[in-house]
This record gives C-alpha cells, structure tokens and sequence, in this order.
C-alpha cells in the first residue's frame, strides 16, 4: 500500500535530460512510495524501444529545424513533443503499481478543469473521439514506468509533418490522416487553459487520489553523478539510432496488439542480421527476439522454431509470439 506520495518537476525542456531523470527516478524509488514527474520536451520526436526511427520519422526535416529525436525505454508509437505538450510519468514499485489509480489521477485532473475526458483502446485518452493523451509503460526489476502526453496546446501541423504513419495503421484506426485522430485539450477548455495551471491540478488529483498530501521532491536532491550516465546513454548514437540494417526482405502487420515489422539480411541461406521494430507495448519481449533469430537458416519452420525459444511470461505475451508465429508461417520465402 503507498505511503507516501512524491511529485517532482523537471527544470529543462532537452528530452535526453528528461528521459535520463526518468530512468533515475525508476530506479530509485522506494517501497511503499509513488512519484509523479511532470515534464516537457522542446520541439522533439519520442520513438517507442523498439521502432525503426526512419521509418516512423522525418530525420532530416527534424534536425534541419533544430529538433531532437529521442528514444525511451517504453514500448508504443512515435510521438511528437513541444511545449504546448506536458508529459507525466508514475514510477512506483510492482506491487504497489495501480493503472486504475494512476489512469484517475489524469481523469480527476482533467475533470477540475471542466474536461471530461474517457480511456480508450490500449493506451489512449480521447475527448469526444479525438485523442489528447497517449500512454505507454515498462517495467524493470520490479518497478513500474506508466507514462504518457497531455496535448495542452501542441502545433498540429508539426505531428503530420514530422511523423509518418502507414497507410495500415492509419486504416486501423479508421480515420485518413493524423491530424484528424488528434486535438489540442485548449479545443474542448472553454477557460483558459495553460499547462502550469494542468501541473497545479495533476498535483490536486495525486492527492486526492490516493488520500496523501503530495511532497516536493527538489533537484538539488537528484544525485547528477549518477543521472549524468543516463543522460550520455539517451543522447549516444547507439541508443537512438542503433545500426541501421540493409535488409533483403521484409515481413510487417498489423495486429490487435500493435504492428510488428522483420527485416531480415540474409548471407548463404543464413540470417546474419535482423531488426524487428514494434509499437507493441511488451518492448522487451520485442527486444528479445532478434537473439534468437541470428544465425538461423532463412526458412519458416527454422526461423518458428527459433522464435519458441522467446521467453513470454503471460497470457498476452504468448498470444503475441503466437501470432508472429502465424505470421511467419504464412509467407511464401
């Protein structure tokens, strides 16, 4: 059961500090206790762990405009960040982690403001149809991530131009372009609507929520030794880029649970290198498969039997490598 409850602010807008002192409170958050980190990203690109970020991305146009492309460590699509977006994130430990509670949390926040906001799909929150809210989660050694957008007053026309999404996604989702799934909160506000005042009342609900006075955590309370080595890992070239694959073929769809693309680069009737990139929320499941893939021969019943080896830990994940399974067993190679 929590006992206490944290809230903290970043004082920056660079994604790869923010990110970083994410991760830093992931790890060090304690038993019994839930923080609530509030913060925002400067004209950025946040890819989900395992996305392919030129295919989900407009790099070029990104960087030529003085943007940032990130990579967190959660599962999920490609989002869009300026400051007319707050982000928030819970970090607490797995048995005191409440999706319900937390999912409140933002509700009642929104409710104070005279915006009745509703959950939908895996991990949306939508205003009459549009969505103003995506949210993603991981989990490490028995702490908890759950973290996610609030479209406050975000520049539309920066998320259709620097974001691509496929023709099957957006199909999926039964609408013709991204600007038409998604709405700033300010739309539906008839006050004036500001993401200090959105802090102010997240903070109020956090409260109210699970019955305990919210305490400020400050950052001169942050050891920056240690959050200074998550900073240099968000920003590396390793991290965000990876090595880019010259794959020979390719097998992508679109499942209940997210899209799943394999580019395989094939030598000899062998796989020597594959990249899998998903939106799918089970990121280290995802992450998993590439390891068990290298090496093998390029045929569908190898390649099946390889991906056995997988290790799902719930029902959903089994479904999951169950219909990669399927997937792969219904090509032609």
């Amino acid at each position: 059961m929590i006992e206490e409850i944290i809230y903290i602010e970043s004082d920056q807008t660079n994604p790869y500090y923010n990110l970083a002192l994410e991760e830093y409170l992931l790890f060090n958050v304690k038993k019994k206790q839930c923080i609530l980190y509030l913060w925002q990203n400067s004209n950025t690109v946040v890819i989900g762990r395992n996305q392919n970020c030129w295919k989900e991305c407009s790099i070029d146009q990104l960087q030529a405009n003085g943007g940032h492309l990130a990579r967190r460590v959660s599962g999920g699509g490609a989002v869009f960040h300026d400051e007319g977006n707050l982000n928030f994130s819970f970090l607490v430990k797995q048995n005191d982690y409440s999706l319900d509670k937390q999912i409140n949390v933002i509700l009642l926040a929104l409710q104070k403001l005279g915006l009745n906001a509703a959950k939908s799909g895996r991990n949306d929150l939508t205003i009459g149809g549009k969505k103003i809210s995506g949210n993603a989660f991981y989990e490490k050694n028995e702490r908890c991530l759950h973290h996610g957008t609030l479209m406050v007053n975000v520049d539309i026309r920066k998320v259709s131009q620097y974001l691509h999404v496929s023709n099957e996604k957006l199909q999926s989702n039964g609408v013709n372009s991204i600007r038409s799934r998604v709405a700033n909160l300010v739309n539906f506000c008839e006050e004036t609507l500001s993401v200090t005042s959105l802090k102010e009342k997240l903070v109020e609900a956090f409260g109210e929520t699970y019955r305990l006075t919210p305490l400020k955590l400050g950052m001169e309370q942050i050891d920056h030794i240690d959050l200074q080595k998550s900073i240099d890992k968000f920003s590396s070239w390793e991290w965000i880029f990876g090595r880019k694959i010259n794959f020979k073929y390719e097998i992508s769809k679109r499942f209940a649970w997210g899209e799943v693309v394999f580019q395989f680069n094939v030598s000899s009737g062998k796989i020597v290198t594959v990249g899998v990139y998903s939106d799918a929320m089970n990121s280290d499941l995802i992450a998993a498969i590439p390891a068990v893939l290298k090496g093998c021969i390029f045929e569908k019943n190898n390649i099946c039997a390889a991906l056995s080896q997988v290790p799902a830990q719930n029902r959903d994940e089994k479904k999951i490598m169950r219909d990669i399974g399927q997937m792969i067993g219904a090509q032609e190679f």
